[in-house]
């Protein structure tokens, strides 16, 4: 009897508005290209240890599954924060999970996530070409921080940059309907531990009718608490209202994130990562004691990542894609590679896909260079608002039941052990 052809694919990291729609790329692509079974593990490479796993063919039975399943948030298959031990350390981490996919007859190996999950996928090509073991390992890009190396942007960031720069628009539009004779100042704080290409995206929100926030501040440059009042009492002398956008990971030049000035940030992750919150409460607490006026503080959080009903037609599209790349690759013989996107031009926008040695991605920060932030360090450029325009383009209507969006749910029934 021939060996089965079979696929695994996994989520790991904090999802986005598209990541389902990279699983549904991989889907639909392997049964294209004549693969027997599609498994997806159940929260990644942590759930897959424990057999944590489901034939996709149980969840997903037409074409309108698949649409579906790309308008669906967060993670369909759910997702991990899990680190692989370096090999040398606990080799039999490595062995049990081999041991695993040698049962399932699988052929290649999927992991849809970030900089972390590209870790992963070294670790396991690695592992595979020291001991001889034949699957294949093929990394599909996402994270809403844009922050992988080599690829021109991630699946994810359009999408979660479309909704900050609505959200920032609208935030906008409020506090000037509050501002008349009355001092008002907001501050938004936007996900990014180092790189800012999210906080830069409120940008965007300035248009034809808006003013945009007045103030942008990325984690790439060191925070200045006085100058930072200087500005905004600056501000405070020709307008009632001021807007400012803020990355969680703004740093002080003592190396201290401004969120631990009020004791938050105590809680480390499985990869070292500080949980970061607080930091537009602290700043407008600051603001509020200096000056004496109004202040809010708004996190936008998850929402950031999970907002599917603001998604980019751009962002789904290629999140599609890359989904789909993966799989091609890993049947034409590829492994211990990750799916890239490359810009092919601006107008009209177009983009395709690439391969490249998860070596040389994994582990490396893309941050948002230098000379994309204006001289003051306060404000992103007119090249950066071009980078990003793009890829917050077209919308993606979700299916509507009783007025409420619908998602594809796993049926945890159908989980196979």
């Amino acid at each position: 009897m021939a060996k089965k052809r079979n696929i695994i694919v996994g989520q790991s990291g904090g999802p986005t508005a598209v990541i389902n729609s990279s699983l549904a790329g991989v889907y639909k692509t392997a049964k294209e290209h004549g693969f027997d079974t599609v498994y997806g593990m159940l929260h990644g490479v942590q759930g897959l240890l424990d057999e944590q796993y489901v034939d996709l063919d149980t969840q997903i039975h037409s074409d309108l599954d698949i649409e579906l399943l790309k308008r669906t948030p967060s993670a369909f298959l759910g997702s991990c924060r899990f680190k692989m031990p370096e090999i040398q350390d606990k080799p039999e981490i490595y062995e049990k999970l081999f041991q695993i996919l040698e049962k399932l007859e699988i052929e290649v190996f999927i992991y849809i996530g970030g900089n972390d999950s590209m870790d992963t996928i070294k670790q396991l090509s690695d592992y595979a070409a020291l001991k001889g073991y034949s699957q294949k390992f093929m990394g599909v890009p996402k994270t809403i921080d844009n922050d992988l190396a080599i690829t021109d942007h991630t699946p994810g960031f359009g999408s979660a940059a479309k909704y900050i720069a609505v959200s920032t628009k609208e935030v906008i539009r409020d506090a000037l309907g509050l501002s008349y004779n009355k001092e008002n100042i907001t501050i938004l704080e936007i996900m990014g531990r180092n790189a800012g290409w999210l906080t830069g995206a409120a940008a965007l929100a300035k248009t034809e009718e808006c003013p945009g926030p007045d103030l942008i501040y990325l984690p790439e440059l060191t925070f200045d608490m006085d100058k930072f009042l200087a500005k905004v009492q600056e501000l405070l002398k020709k307008q009632k209202n001021v807007v400012i956008a803020v990355s969680e990971g703004i740093k002080l030049a003592d190396g201290r994130y401004v969120c631990e000035l009020s004791g938050g940030g105590e809680y480390v992750d499985a990869f070292g990562h500080k949980q970061l919150q607080g930091t537009a409460a602290y700043l407008a607490q600051f603001l509020s004691a200096k000056l004496g006026c109004k202040t809010r503080g708004i996190e936008f959080s998850t929402l950031q990542r999970c907002a599917s009903h603001m998604a980019s037609r751009t962002d789904i599209d290629e999140a599609f894609m890359v989904g789909g790349a993966a799989v091609k690759a890993a049947d034409q013989g590829d492994t211990g590679k990750m799916v890239v996107i490359e810009r092919v031009s601006d107008e009209p926008y177009t983009s395709g896909a690439g391969i490249y040695d998860v070596h040389q991605i994994a582990n490396n920060e893309k941050v948002v260079p230098r000379e994309w932030v204006n001289e003051e360090g306060d404000y992103v450029t007119q090249e950066f608002i071009d980078y990003v325009k793009p890829l917050i383009q077209g919308d993606y209507a979700p299916f509507m039941v009783n007025g409420l969006p619908q998602h594809l749910v796993v049926k945890t029934g159908n989980t196979e052990k």
